[in-house]
Formats: structure tokens, sequence, C-alpha cells
């Protein structure tokens, strides 16, 4: 592999956002932007798998919108490509992201918007 080869990133997801991502609905997948996304380069591949069932789909990285926290990334991003359906985006929320990633957490890595197509 040369070193500008784009590399495969193994990730998982729960059942809806991979089912919303396999439909090409979902192009934006939010993380913190920890020591493993910090490797993420334009033109890597992401292999998804699904944590139940291990169903598996290869993305390609597309984009990457690095914000301070989840809260100025939802005012930044179209949240209907983040994953939440239209009747979800009145009530969608920073605090969403809280589950999976504490307030400091984010603080300390800050987060990312990985913005993927369907290679």
């Amino acid at each position: 592999m040369t070193e500008n080869a784009p590399r495969v990133h193994e990730m998982r997801l729960d059942d809806e956002p991979f089912a919303r991502i396999a439909s090409g609905e979902k192009t934006i997948e939010l993380r913190l932007f920890d020591e493993k996304r910090q490797a993420l380069r334009l033109g890597d591949m992401i292999r998804f798998t699904r944590r139940r069932g291990g169903d598996a789909l290869t993305v390609r990285v597309v984009g990457l919108c690095r914000f301070a926290s989840f809260d100025e990334l939802y005012k930044a991003l179209p949240l209907d490509k983040c994953g939440y359906a239209p009747s979800e985006l009145a009530g969608a929320s920073a605090a969403d992201m809280e589950r999976y990633y504490p307030r400091e957490a984010q603080e300390k890595y800050g987060v990312v918007g990985i913005c993927v197509e369907i290679s």
C-alpha cells in the first residue's frame, strides 16, 4: 500500500443508522473526533458493520466537518442528512449525542461530521 492509498476504517452502527446510510438517506455520520477519527482522510473507506446481525456496507469519506461540540455541529449541518427522519427534526437536539459522547469527551476531542457516499 502506498502512503496516499485510501485506508479502510472499521466502525459499528446500530440498526437504524445503518439502514439509513444503506438507503442513502443518511450521508453524514456523527462521531467524536478522537484518535480513531483523526486518522480519517478524504477518499478513505469506512466499513460499517451492523451491531446486531453483522451486515456490513462500505462507504467513501467525501467530507470531514469538524466542530468543538455537537451544539455547534447541530447548528451548522443539515440534520436530515445526519440521520433524523423529517418527523424528528423539530425535536432534534445536540443533547441526543450525549448518550454516546459525554460533554467532557466533546471538550477534549471535538466532534466531526463524516460525509460519506456509498461506494
